[in-house]
Order: C-alpha cells, then sequence, then structure tokens
C-alpha cells in the first residue's frame, strides 16, 4: 500500500504522528522521524523540502532542540506535519523521504537530562503493601495519600526498546539468611510505566503549577523500569532504590505528543484526602490518560493495566516533583510508576502477577515466577482518537540476557 494511504483503523494514522530518532543503511547519520503506518518520514529533510521556518528543529540527530522550543513550536510543528501527510499537493516532494520502518535503526529518541519515578498507582501500592506487611492494618504507608511518592534514578541507564537487559549482579539476603551473599539477581522483574518527557525547562527557585503542565511536558511514552527486587529488598533501607533499579530502563522509540491524545484525557479517580493547595486538581481541566496497556512474555499476554486507574496525575507529580524549587531541564524524563489496575489481569509488575512468587504463571514454554534469561518483555498501548479511532503508542521491548 502506498505510504500515505495509511489503513483504515492503523493506530499510526495522520491523527497521531510521533516522533522518534532513526538512521538508515545508506546513512549512520541521525535524523528526526515522524512515524506514519508503517513508514517513518524524514521529518527534517521534508522541512527543508518545503521551506519550514523550523527545519532547523528538525533537521537535528535528536528530539532535544525541538523539546526546547516549547509549546507554541510543537504545535505549529505538528500542524504542519499533518498538513503534509495529508494534503495531496505535498506528496511527490515527500515521497522519496518516507522510509519503510522494517528498514530503518531506531535509535533513543532524545537526551535524558533527569529521570525520576514516582508510585502513583494506588492498586499497585496497596499490592505492595499486603505482600510486604500482610500484618499491617493498612497497606498504604501514611503520606501515600498526600503525595506522589518518588525517587531519583539514573539517567545514564535509560535504553531505546529493543535493547537488550543484562540480568544485575548485587548483594541479596533472604530474612532467614546469616550473611549477604552476591550474586546475580534471582527475582528479576518488570514495570509497566508511562513516561512523560519534558521539554522547556524551569529556573530553580521557580515551582511549576498544576495548570502549567502542558507547557512543559512534550509528549509520553511507554516504559518499563525494570526492577531486581532481591536486591532492592536488601539495599532499599533507609534511602530508598538504588541498584536494585538503576541497571535499564527501556522506553519506547516513539514519543507521542500530548496535542494528540486530546481525545484519550479523563477524569482522574475520585480523590479520598484533602489536598494540599499546590496538589489539589479539582478546579483543573482533566490530567489523567485513557492508556490501554498490554504486556506480553515471550509473545504470550500476560496483564492488560489500565492507566486511567492512577491516582496521581502526571500533572501533580511534575508539581511535586519543583515544589521544593527544583529546576526542569529539557530532556528530562519522568516515570508514573507501576500501573496496575484492580483486577488480577490488570498487574503490572510479576511481583503482583504471581504474588511475590508465590502463583507462578502459566506460559506456553513453562512456569514463571521471576523472569529468566531470554525472556522477551513487550509492552504496547493505545488510546481513543478522535471519531473512534486509535493512537498506538510505540511498544517497548527487551530480552534478559545472563550478566
Amino acid at each position: 500500500m502506498p505510504p500515505f494511504e495509511v489503513p483504515e483503523g492503523d493506530p499510526f494514522g495522520p491523527n497521531n504522528l510521533p516522533y522518534g530518532v532513526f538512521s538508515t543503511s545508506e546513512s549512520s547519520d541521525r535524523r528526526v522521524g515522524v512515524r506514519l503506518g508503517d513508514h517513518v518520514l524524514d521529518a527534517g529533510a521534508a522541512a527543508l523540502a518545503l521551506g519550514s521556518p523550523y527545519a532547523s528543529l528538525l533537521a537535528r540527530p535528536t528530539l532535544n532542540p525541538l523539546l526546547a522550543a516549547g509549546r507554541t513550536a510543537w504545535s505549529d510543528v505538528r500542524r504542519a506535519l499533518t498538513a503534509w501527510v495529508t494534503v495531496p499537493a505535498h506528496r511527490e516532494t515527500l515521497a522519496p523521504l518516507l522510509h519503510p520502518l522494517a528498514e530503518v535503526t531506531l535509535h533513543l529518541p532524545f537526551e535524558v537530562a533527569d529521570y525520576v519515578d514516582f508510585y502513583a498507582s494506588e492498586n499497585h501500592a496497596r499490592n505492595a503493601g499486603r505482600i510486604f506487611r500482610p500484618d499491617a492494618a493498612e497497606p498504604l504507608t501514611p503520606n501515600w495519600k498526600h503525595l506522589p511518592i518518588g525517587y531519583h534514578g539514573r539517567a545514564g541507564t535509560v535504553v531505546v526498546s529493543g535493547t537488550d537487559v543484562v540480568r544485575p549482579s548485587g548483594q541479596r539476603k533472604a530474612p532467614s539468611d546469616a550473611a549477604p551473599v552476591f550474586g546475580p539477581s534471582v527475582r528479576l522483574d518488570i514495570e509497566a510505566e508511562v513516561g512523560f518527557v519534558v521539554g522547556t525547562p524551569s529556573p530553580q527557585g521557580s515551582p511549576v503549577a498544576l495548570a502549567d503542565f502542558r507547557e512543559h511536558v512534550f509528549g509520553l511514552c511507554l516504559l518499563n523500569d525494570w526492577s531486581a527486587r532481591d536486591i532492592q529488598a536488601w539495599e532499599y533501607v533507609p534511602l530508598g532504590p538504588f541498584l536494585g533499579k538503576s541497571f535499564a530502563t527501556s522506553v519506547s522509540a516513539w514519543i507521542t505528543p500530548l496535542d494528540a491524545l486530546e481525545e484519550a484525557r479523563v477524569v482522574p479517580p475520585r480523590r479520598t484526602h484533602p489536598l494540599l493547595p499546590y496538589l489539589d486538581d479539582a478546579m483543573e481541566e482533566p490530567a489523567g490518560y485513557d492508556l490501554r496497556i498490554s504486556i506480553a512474555i515471550n509473545g504470550q499476554t500476560v496483564s492488560e493495566p489500565p492507566f486511567s486507574t492512577m491516582y496521581w496525575t502526571a500533572a501533580q507529580q511534575l508539581a511535586h516533583l519543583t515544589v521544593n524549587g527544583a529546576s526542569l531541564r529539557t530532556g528530562d524524563l519522568y516515570g508514573s510508576g507501576t500501573v496496575s489496575g484492580a483486577e488480577p489481569g490488570q498487574r503490572g509488575s510479576l511481583l503482583e502477577l504471581t504474588w511475590n512468587g508465590r502463583d507462578p504463571l502459566e506460559l506456553p514454554d513453562g512456569k514463571r515466577t521471576y523472569l529468566e534469561d531470554g525472556d522477551v518483555v513487550t509492552m504496547s498501548a493505545w488510546a481513543p482518537g478522535p471519531g473512534g479511532s486509535r493512537v498506538g503508542l510505540g511498544e517497548v521491548s527487551g530480552r534478559v540476557v545472563a550478566g
């Protein structure tokens, strides 16, 4: 089928147009690309060919210049791209600039400045509380309904989908062990998350208000925050996750702009506790997103977590992230935390799906409590689009290899 004639129902039609960075077999030069169906448009070359004033932002090897340009530029470029791929008069010019997706190499689409991970799903937090504190009257920690809990991760180990994940080694100690031992993690897990990509920076000392979320966040992507549960359990008291999390975080090769997700915006779950003013979103526009995520291990779907159930929104997370005066930088990435729904088949981690190993998953190639070497984890998602269409999020996939 010709590149411009995207089949009806394709989740990567002209109402989506996510951004990525690619190279071809003819040239290792990295270029900004926009996905249209099963093709990639060389956005920089298209902008130059059509005389766009934004060519200097698109003819680059990374998305960071576009991210830094701000909301007006983001909206202008998106309108231009939509016109370029839908107006027949442009087809002759653009046809040579469309590359089959199967024939390009996709790269990490932006340079990650800082990485922060949150803990925003009430279902996930309650499950974790019941697993680790079974005798507690309340599974949630006392602060959970008052602020979005988070921690700082490691930007340098954020990798693009398709990158192998080396099983990490570290210290671990079971409660019955006399002393810790060192070796490869035996409880390697996944965390199905959504990552939010910051474009416009903010000065140190100036918190970002809830209402300014869309002025700073360019778009989102799927994110898998791989977790070594045994290493994490021994190390995290009292300062929190460290080596159990920092070895790898996988993100999609495609960043979906927020403007492509207007039809997917939803009201978040009802707040059960009064919120402090900087987090109170009762009078703000809906900041939740209806994203339908699917998790597969070796091709077998094991869970379908709904992002619409997340208690804390990305706007609240950004407000909390900066309320102490911390600055934003172009390329900052923050993860939503594990996405889990209320049903067993909607849990976003093996910790929950197997109840910490008690209830193994039945897969065609055998049982799983945690990941084995050679396992391939793939996450995909879609969101409601205009006119009953679907907006696809780029998948994120990774294969576990021995350390």
